[in-house]
């Protein structure tokens, strides 16, 4: 048996375990990719720990703590209560609104982890405020940040626009972007029926008011804004800045922020260290590592070639899509579609397939599946849900993901790819 079948072997027995032992997956991917990197690949202590995804750890502790002190402080109080306010206590806008922020932010240039990682804990904690399904409004984020994401102006659009020239491919950044836009709008329509959002169109958020009609104390006390309040929305406004304008790291202006706002206020606080996501924080940087370990020994290009070597058009199309799925839901989104278009090239010369197509089915089904509890997006609205009981969460988000892999590059195949075929 080749390294490269033991690798995805492995993986999949990693799977087993932590489904049916409720051992943390991270710790299960940590043990792999020693065991794995060290009898099968050859790979010494460097090699293995070269895929450990150190930004995303510093991104998602950064923002876990941001947020936990916000939380604390009462700012994610203040921030739905204005929110509420602003669309006039409809709160089944707010999923909405949520996915257009998200997706305005990623048009216009701020990567889509960025995005996710501003707008996610402010959504969430709207949403275990008002008892709305935290996979809703998860899904709503990452699916508005990967439907905006496409535009001729943003980051991954840039780089799959560069990419086709690269490679002298017919290409149109529109039909990208506009495919992309609307795959997402009708995979949010859909979850936004299927989670309950119909249901929500009958609640109403607004002040909580006493017999007299008077706002109670404590209703009073969460709409005030106190010094740390001020100071705490300052710095969410500097991340927004230093992210989107300054192009600084997420994780890193985090961390600082939130030290920052910790030595003025260390009595609210305190507590934020210890509200850190470190299980998801171990979950995904362990299977992170162990996907590096696959990458390192060409695991990765191994099924890409496999699939490109078919000599069926319409169905190495169709693998392809499905790869990039499966793979993009651990992986870097555009790292995979890095690799992926290149190896469409051999039979879109041939004239069979449409390139636009085949590039937008491409980019669609490696980029929905960062709803996926291991993608960086997905991670994101892991960690940042308040008040979850985080391991079911986690399933959700998994089964989601998982449906969404199934699915969405099949459609995406059946309605972008085939009808250039011949």
């Amino acid at each position: 048996m080749s390294a490269e079948l033991i690798s995805i072997l492995v993986l999949v027995v990693v799977f087993v375990i932590a489904t049916t032992r409720s051992i943390n997956m991270g710790a299960l991917s940590f043990a792999a990719a020693f065991g794995v990197g060290e009898l099968v690949a050859g790979l010494d202590a460097d090699g293995i720990f070269a895929g450990f995804p150190g930004d995303l750890f510093v991104v998602l502790v950064g923002v876990t703590y941001l947020f936990a002190i916000a939380r604390a402080n009462g700012t994610t109080d203040w921030l739905v209560h204005a929110s509420i306010r602003l669309v006039r206590g409809r709160i089944a806008l707010i999923p909405w609104v949520m996915f257009a922020i998200t997706g305005a932010l990623t048009a216009i240039g701020a990567v889509s982890p960025a995005a996710v990682a501003i707008v996610a804990p402010i959504a969430l904690s709207f949403a275990a405020q008002y008892g709305i399904s935290p996979l809703l409004m998860g899904a709503m984020v990452v699916h508005g940040a990967q439907g905006g994401g496409f535009s001729p102006i943003s980051i991954y659009g840039s780089i799959v626009n560069g990419i086709v020239e690269r490679e002298k491919l017919p290409g149109s950044e529109l039909t990208l972007f506009l495919a992309s836009l609307v795959a997402n709008l009708l995979i949010a329509g859909i979850v936004f029926v299927l989670c309950g959002g119909l249901k929500l169109s009958s609640k109403q958020g607004g002040p909580q008011v006493d017999g007299e009609g008077k706002e109670t104390d404590g209703e009073r006390e969460s709409l005030s804004l106190t010094p740390a309040r001020i100071a705490t929305l300052a710095a969410l406004v500097a991340l927004v800045i230093a992210v989107l304008v300054l192009d600084l790291d997420a994780g890193l202006t985090s961390v600082t922020l939130a030290v920052f706002l910790s030595a003025f206020w260390p009595d609210t606080s305190r507590k934020a260290v210890g509200e850190i996501a470190w299980p998801t924080v171990l979950l995904i940087c362990g299977v992170l590592t162990y996907v590096g370990v696959l990458e390192e020994m060409g695991t990765i290009d191994y099924a890409g070639n496999a699939v490109g070597d078919i000599g069926i058009p319409l169905l190495a199309a169709v693998l392809l899509c499905y790869i990039g799925a499966l793979i993009s839901a651990f992986a870097s989104s555009v790292g995979i579609m890095g690799a992926l278009i290149p190896l469409a090239v051999p039979f879109l010369a041939q004239g069979e397939i449409g390139a636009i197509g085949m590039v937008a089915a491409l980019a669609i089904s490696a980029t929905v599946v960062d709803v996926s509890p291991f993608s960086t997006n997905g991670a994101l609205v892991l960690a940042a849900a308040p008040d979850v009981d985080r391991e079911r969460f986690f399933r959700q988000l998994m089964v989601y993901g998982g449906i969404v892999a199934a699915v969405v590059p099949a459609a995406a195949w059946l309605l972008l790819v085939v009808p250039g075929f011949g």
